[in-house]
């Protein structure tokens, strides 16, 4: 009796060490995806911090400091009451030498449109100067950094080659080195972080809807990708910025995360969110993704597509953050996918049907498409009509690879 209860005692620890010893969080590649609300995949009972509420971390390096923050309307502290005040006002709140602010596209307040041009400006609320990151002026320069000592990146990213805030952090990376400018990234969750997916960009397409060698889908937070920014060299002419990163508490990439406030004005929630990989690629083609209607994100159809075939329309209009969407007042025909489960990958199938029920395929892709993709093969591959997991296939061996790449800079 002793004996074999000694024997179950053994087994059990051993298990629960194997268990607990393997934490590098390697991603997952192409499989079904746990739902957000599932018990399986709920969020432990330690609450994740986020960087920006661990300020006796970050208070005693900015003390005596001229600040710069890069930053948006995701730039967001909680407070004990569970609300939730920007990092901005809290900042002033406790005497920090903010001087200005940075913003990226969608403006400091993240009311504009995608690709809308963002002008300079001043914040209502503090009268601090705000400048925009977008537009002619994506990089910071020597005159706009005079008198910082050091700069904060704060914003909520959602883990997606193509979404642009990303592309802010290397250029303002960039910017720091060349001006011996010191930069805290202060860290949030990634809500696309627990995979990775998707052709890796070609440098020959780089753009900045795609600046670095990396999938679609990255599977890495702010702070982690800033540190393989630096650490691959990716930086013009190989400078290297004196990156800190404030960590989050309680994190890992297998938890979900629910983001307080839109981290753009096109993607409402979380099941936007979560579609913005697969989705996104639309914005290259003739279909509208939802821009102009509740469901952003959501929801894809066109004028151009079978009516017979999809059954499900809208009619996109003119709303704040869509200005002027893809086929704006024409009723669109295709598909509302805001009530399924989505899966653990990119879904080709979408676009596939679409190419190959629209009215003209001469005009179903415009030149932004490559961009988005990265690559030519993507496009091609659709044209030729190969299925959507003979395109997988081919992205294995790239994501093998960037797998093996993304384990050295991984904090979570």
């Amino acid at each position: 009796m002793i004996n074999r209860l000694f024997k179950s005692t053994f087994l059990f620890v051993l298990i629960a060490f194997l268990s607990c010893g393997n934490t590098n969080n390697k991603p997952k590649i192409a499989k079904n995806k746990v739902p957000l609300n599932s018990e399986e995949n709920s969020i432990s009972s330690e609450e994740i911090v986020l960087a920006a509420n661990r300020s006796a971390t970050y208070l005693p390096i900015l003390e005596g400091k001229k600040v710069g923050i890069i930053g948006n309307q995701s730039s967001l502290i909680k407070k004990k009451d569970q609300t939730y005040t920007h990092l901005v006002d809290s900042l002033l709140t406790l005497n920090v030498d903010v001087q200005k602010v940075f913003a990226p596209e969608h403006g400091f307040r993240g009311d504009a449109d995608a690709g809308e041009a963002v002008k300079d400006g001043k914040d209502p609320k503090t009268g601090l100067p705000v400048i925009s990151l977008y537009g002619n002026n994506k990089k910071p320069s020597a005159a706009q950094l005079e008198g910082l000592d050091i700069l904060i990146f704060d914003l909520q990213d959602v883990g997606a080659r193509f979404y642009t805030y990303i592309s802010s952090l290397h250029y303002v990376m960039e910017a720091a080195a060349e001006n011996d400018i010191p930069l805290l990234v202060f860290d949030r969750p990634n809500p696309n972080g627990n995979y990775i997916d998707g052709p890796i960009l070609e440098p020959k397409h780089q753009s900045f809807v795609g600046m670095h060698p990396i999938p679609v889908v990255h599977g890495l937070t702010m702070g982690e990708y800033a540190q393989m920014i630096n650490g691959e060299g990716w930086l013009k002419n190989g400078v290297k910025a004196d990156l800190q990163v404030i960590e989050m508490e309680n994190y890992d990439h297998s938890k979900s995360y629910a983001l307080p406030v839109k981290p753009s004005p096109n993607l409402p929630n979380e099941q936007s969110i979560q579609l913005y990989p697969s989705l996104c690629f639309f914005e290259g083609t003739n279909v509208n993704a939802g821009r102009g209607t509740e469901k952003q994100f959501q929801v894809y159809g066109s004028p151009f597509l079978d009516k017979e075939v999809y059954s499900f329309s809208y009619t996109p209009e003119s709303m704040p953050g869509a200005k002027s969407p893809k086929h704006l007042g024409k009723t669109c025909f295709g598909e509302d996918l805001s009530e399924i489960e989505i899966p653990e990958k990119i879904n080709l199938e979408w676009l596939i049907g679409a190419y190959e029920n629209t009215s003209d395929k001469t005009k179903f892709f415009n030149s932004f498409f490559t961009k988005l993709a990265g690559t030519e093969k993507l496009q091609q591959q659709i044209e030729s009509g190969l299925s959507a997991e003979e395109i997988r296939e081919g992205w294995a061996e790239g994501l093998e690879k960037f797998q093996q790449k993304r384990e050295l800079y991984l904090v979570y």
